[in-house]
């Protein structure tokens, strides 16, 4: 029983930082800190590329927390 449960703590905390992660990179790259080069599109593919992960991110949150 106690391992069981162990897995399921550790489970939600791999999760959690999995979305951290990806909201703070999500962000950094909306707000400019994390760039692409120009032949990569630059800033503006950088910004939506961020919106794209901050999005899907919170998405896919609020999907997990329901099927819970």
């Amino acid at each position: 029983m106690a391992k069981k449960q162990t897995g399921k703590v550790l489970s939600l905390v791999v999760w959690l930082t999995g979305v951290i992660v990806s909201l703070a990179v999500g962000f950094a790259m909306v707000g400019g800190t994390l760039s692409l080069p120009w032949w990569l599109g630059g800033n503006t593919v950088a910004m939506i590329a961020g919106w794209v992960v901050v999005v899907t991110t919170l998405v896919s949150a609020v999907l997990a927390l329901l099927n819970q």
